[in-house]
């Protein structure tokens, strides 16, 4: 018997980010391929599905656990900490490959379970870039299935506790850099040149006015400024300036009135100061949302096990689950990870870790889910 906390603790211990997984997936597919499971590798460069086959691929359904790990060095003292200086399993993957990796064995081992049931372990969630790779990879041909669903730990909330919704649940992501070119020259003589410092300031207050002038109050979105570079010095003005950062909302239409008002505003402020101005905008994460039938089914299977957190409301974070969605219908969920120490910390910080006593809610979650009526 496989012992899933130990299981847990050997993947924490050594991260992998990206697509560079080899050891992750190599160990849950051949745990899989023991056990019975049809097991496939390679799927989106690294990704692995194993197949549990009861029933026909009409009503067969895909369950999701994300493998990569993040660039961030890990600040525990524990004796499982990350041996990989730089790589820290940061937001919980560890711990979400391994519950599900725990009920499909269960699953495996259930002659009452009559449905097919996908276990997708897939890589580059950080970075959303995974769930693509595998579905350009013929995921959905592949490997049929009627619903797919997702979940992730939540530091903060109760253990035990699930929150979901239907429609909008996770927010989008853009990324934006914005240039603009100005004339440098002597910090003495700031009339004989074109000061970008001054069209990047003025950009930086009225992108604010993006969200509090433009998006209707209903809405919820950010953007948010996180990097300003020049190319001056101390007593250098600088004939350059980029402005790097984040946008954040839960509908098509937001973003693109964000990327609209963005490029206006530049453009006006840079006429004004006499500069030349640039904008690259890109979306890395679509907004999650989650079907309405699909989420029906996954708070079932939440409440069987635990409890429904009905006043969680939308989430900031982005989630690569979105892309998946977008293809097939589904539902995605968190799941509490503990109020107190470490288990409360907040994804990405350099402390979390994710919570051993959430191991067996996990797999009862997954399993009762696995056998819940669509």
């Amino acid at each position: 018997m496989l012992d899933l906390t130990s299981f847990r603790r050997d993947l924490h211990s050594h991260p992998e980010t990206g697509f560079d997984l080899e050891r992750t997936p190599r160990l849950i597919a051949d745990v899989l391929a023991n056990a019975g499971l049809e097991v496939v590798r390679g799927v989106g460069q690294c990704g692995v599905v194993a197949t549990l086959r009861r029933g026909p691929d009409e009503t067969a359904i895909g369950l999701r656990a994300d493998m990569d790990a993040l660039p961030i060095q890990e600040a525990n003292g524990f004796s499982y900490r990350s041996k990989q200086d730089g790589l820290f399993h940061g937001c919980g993957h560890d711990g979400h490959s391994t519950m599900l990796l725990g009920a499909a064995l269960k699953l495996a081992g259930d002659p009452t379970l009559e449905r097919t049931v996908r276990f997708i372990f897939q890589p580059d969630e950080e970075n959303g870039n995974g769930a693509a790779a595998m579905i350009a990879d013929g995921l959905f041909e592949r490997f049929p299935m009627a619903a797919i669903y997702g979940l992730h730990n939540m530091p903060g909330m109760a253990l035990g506790q699930f929150a979901t919704q239907a429609g909008p649940f996770c927010a989008f992501e853009d990324n934006f850099e914005i240039r603009i070119e100005g004339q440098g020259g002597h910090a003495s003589m700031p009339e004989k040149g074109v000061d970008p410092i001054v069209a990047g300031a003025a950009a930086v207050m009225q992108l604010q006015s993006i969200i509090s002038r433009n998006v209707a109050s209903s809405e919820h979105a950010v953007v948010s400024v996180t990097e300003f570079l020049t190319d001056g010095a101390r007593n250098i003005l600088p004939s350059n300036v980029t402005l790097r950062g984040d946008c954040r909302g839960f509908s098509q239409e937001v973003s693109q009135i964000i990327e609209r008002r963005m490029r206006a505003i530049v453009d006006g402020v840079c006429t004004a100061q006499g500069a030349q101005g640039q904008v690259s905008y890109s979306t890395s994460f679509r907004p999650l949302v989650n079907d309405a039938q699909a989420t029906e089914v996954i708070a079932e299977a939440a409440r069987s096990v635990g409890g429904i957190d009905a006043t969680y409301g939308l989430v900031g974070f982005s989630e690569d689950f979105a892309e998946f969605l977008a293809h097939r219908p589904g539902a995605f969920i968190l799941m509490g990870n503990g109020l107190e120490g470490n288990n409360a910390l907040p994804l990405h910080n350099p402390s979390y870790d994710f919570n051993d006593d959430a191991i067996a809610k996990g797999v009862a979650f997954w399993t009762r889910l696995a056998h819940q009526e669509r």
